[in-house]
């Protein structure tokens, strides 16, 4: 089911045909279209999603994934501002995230095509990154002025 939690683990660089960890973010930018779904209507769907996630899952593909509860906090580097949100202002919801393990970006933009959801046309979105084994904008920094950056 979409509660299942796999064991984490570490990740691979990008190479051609190995395995690498993907992050499905599914976002939703029109929450109120669901409320016009019947029960079953919505019933059927969260039947679809809990079959595709456990498929992929038995595939192999699927690390753990979450749905996330709408509430929570926003930090922002002014002053240490905490806000209620965290989509206080914003225009799409993070609902939900898949992490996969798989060869390519276009494997994994399959999978995400596969997304029930998608299909219905209600204003979800599926973005999909590469996960880096340590943060490129650091690492990418301290190259540039000929220091190795390690992870600790």
């Amino acid at each position: 089911s979409l509660m299942h939690t796999l064991d984490s683990a570490t990740t691979v660089p990008h190479t051609p045909n190995v395995a690498s960890p993907y992050l499905l973010i599914f976002r939703d930018s029109h929450l109120d279209a669901y409320k016009t779904m019947s029960a079953e209507q919505r019933q059927l769907l969260l039947k679809q999603w809990y079959d595709w996630y456990d498929g992929l899952a038995a595939a192999g593909k699927l690390r753990h994934g979450h749905p996330l509860e709408p509430g929570g906090r926003l930090v922002s580097a002014t002053g240490g501002r905490v806000t209620d949100g965290p989509f206080v202002e914003g225009k799409e919801v993070v609902g939900g995230y898949f992490l996969l393990t798989v060869k390519s970006l276009d494997e994994a933009v399959e999978i995400a095509k596969q997304c029930p959801t998608l299909r219905l046309g209600l204003g979800l979105t599926v973005e999909i990154r590469p996960v880096a084994d340590i943060c490129p904008v650091l690492h990418s920094n301290a190259a540039n002025q000929g220091e190795g950056a390690r992870r600790s």
